[in-house]
């Protein structure tokens, strides 16, 4: 063979691992998601569960959309079930780590419903919360909010309760409406409760881990999908520090990084120690793992609210 011929065949073979390495690089940090295995989200103090924080009945509440009624969760995973019991293969960390634990007397409802939106919260959840006796103290667990955002997928016109794709012109007055709506829908809930209750309300995740590129999840552009995504829970978050019975379980921080892009090592919210996928197959709600990590935020943030009994 002469050194022409040679030559060819030498950049033909380069190119071709080329492209096999372009290929494999692509599918691994861009269309990959791993998921992993293990515990997900954060250390929980073991030593705030030692003791029980109170001996009153108290009645734990689930409220919202399809994050709090589990959608995606194997048996006995969703977050909701794990705060009130641990499973049966509870990983080492957690076990005997759960609301009963600490709650002796705890019952537990949970009003959620998958595909809800936040005036759907309002208008068939809240009347089902019956008035408490006095001597109860109410837990109140809400995820409100993200169907109003991701429905219907660009599918349809936007509207108010599923404004995917809308302006943020158009959806101004329906974020006026959100934020009146969800002071209505704290009031109702504190009404039930005339022996007290803390309300735990989670803002809203972000499966473009902050990037806004929701086209890459599979979903139409959006332009102001981030300015509006923003505004939801800054009113959120805004609710929880007005009322001192209302509680933030910030899980939008919690889950950055474990979005469409928790492969890529060079993104700012890559996490080293666990570079793995937390939302289930229809991207809205979390896989086991995520809930795993939902049901820590949870407890972290009832643990820090809770006192434990005097001895």
């Amino acid at each position: 063979m002469t050194a022409k011929p040679r030559t060819r065949w030498m950049r033909l073979l380069l190119g071709v691992v080329l492209l096999a390495i372009g290929v494999s690089a692509y599918w691994q940090f861009f269309i990959r998601r791993p998921i992993g295995d293990g515990p997900a989200g954060p250390l929980v103090d073991r030593s705030k569960f030692a003791r029980a924080w109170s001996d009153r009945p108290v009645l734990l509440i689930g409220m919202g959309d399809s994050v709090t009624a589990g959608f995606g969760a194997s048996p006995g995973k969703s977050y909701f079930q794990r705060l009130v019991q641990n499973p049966e293969d509870e990983f080492r960390d957690l076990r005997a780590i759960s609301l009963s634990t600490v709650f002796p007397n705890l019952r537990a409802t949970n009003l959620a419903v998958s595909g809800s939106t936040s005036p759907q919260h309002l208008r068939t959840q809240i009347p089902k919360l019956e008035r408490q006796p006095t001597n109860v103290l109410g837990i109140v667990v809400i995820t409100t909010g993200g169907n109003d955002i991701i429905h219907n997928y660009g599918r349809s016109r936007p509207v108010e309760g599923a404004m995917y794709g809308a302006t943020w012109e158009q959806a101004e007055p329906w974020i006026t409406n959100f934020a009146a709506r969800l002071e209505t829908m704290l009031s109702e809930i504190r009404k039930a409760f005339p022996g007290g209750c803390h309300i735990f309300l989670a803002n809203i995740y972000d499966p473009t881990d902050g990037v806004g590129d929701i086209q890459n999840a599979g979903l139409p552009a959006w332009s102001d999908g981030s300015r509006i995504h923003a505004e939801y829970n800054r009113i959120i978050s805004t609710a929880a520090e007005r009322h001192p019975d209302v509680h933030l379980v910030d899980i939008h921080s919690g889950f950055l990084g474990h979005g469409i892009h928790c492969a890529k090592f060079w993104h700012e919210r890559h996490d080293r120690n666990d570079p793995h996928y937390w939302y289930f197959d229809n991207l809205e709600d979390p896989n086991n793992r995520g809930y795993d990590a939902l049901r820590r935020l949870f407890l972290n943030s009832i643990a820090n609210t809770m006192k434990p009994v005097s001895p």
